[in-house]
């Protein structure tokens, strides 16, 4: 499988970072996600043949960790599950997330629309529950605020998601005061890194 010039030059630039080759696996992962849309084998294959790895190694790593998927929708809506999460109604928020979505956790839609997930810790326990729309946080999520996001997500399809919005829109207590607005955010199922191409500037 060939790569576009931009996200060839990009893996070369990647791979520049690390002292070895192969440590720059998991980066590569999301940009071969970024270029497709999703994980692919061929898209591991082409990791393979940056990082020197076999093509079973790399998705040894693909597989081992949630974040890499062969299948997202265009939002991976993920609802922290740990401690903290919980405690302060974290499984309300994921069950009016699936109701609204129509998807249950680990599963994609059928229209590919959204991936709905439970996770462990994204660091935000002070702030708690939180919510991620593509590895973007939103903060003191409530139930209602859940499905609210779901049919802003549906009816509005931002073609990139902000922290920042979402949180005004959507969130509550915060865990710490966040610093300066950052308008760039993601333009999909992979963090929103610049190096990746993965950024985009929002409204």
């Amino acid at each position: 499988m060939s790569w576009s010039r931009a996200a060839e030059d990009r893996a070369e630039a990647l791979l520049g970072l690390y002292p070895e080759r192969r440590s720059a696996v998991m980066p590569l992962l999301y940009l071969a996600m970024h270029e497709e849309g999703r994980l692919s084998d061929e898209g591991m294959r082409r990791v393979a043949e940056f990082t020197g790895l076999t093509a079973v190694q790399v998705k040894a790593v693909a597989t081992f960790y949630s974040m890499y998927k062969s299948d997202p929708g265009r939002y991976v809506v993920s609802v922290c599950g740990s401690i903290s999460c919980y405690l302060l109604g974290a499984d309300e928020v994921l069950a009016a997330v699936e109701d609204e979505t129509g998807v249950r956790a680990g599963e994609t839609g059928a229209d590919g629309l959204f991936t709905v997930e439970r996770v462990e810790c994204i660091g935000a326990c002070g702030g708690a529950p939180a919510v991620q729309v593509d590895y973007e946080m939103i903060e003191g999520v409530t139930p209602e605020q859940g499905r609210a996001l779901c049919r802003w997500l549906r009816d509005e399809r931002p073609g990139v998601v902000l922290s920042d919005e979402m949180q005004e829109r959507f969130g509550g207590q915060r865990s710490f005061e966040w610093g300066p607005e950052d308008r760039r955010g993601a333009l999909g199922p992979v963090p929103a890194f610049g190096p990746y191409g993965t950024a985009g500037e929002g409204g």
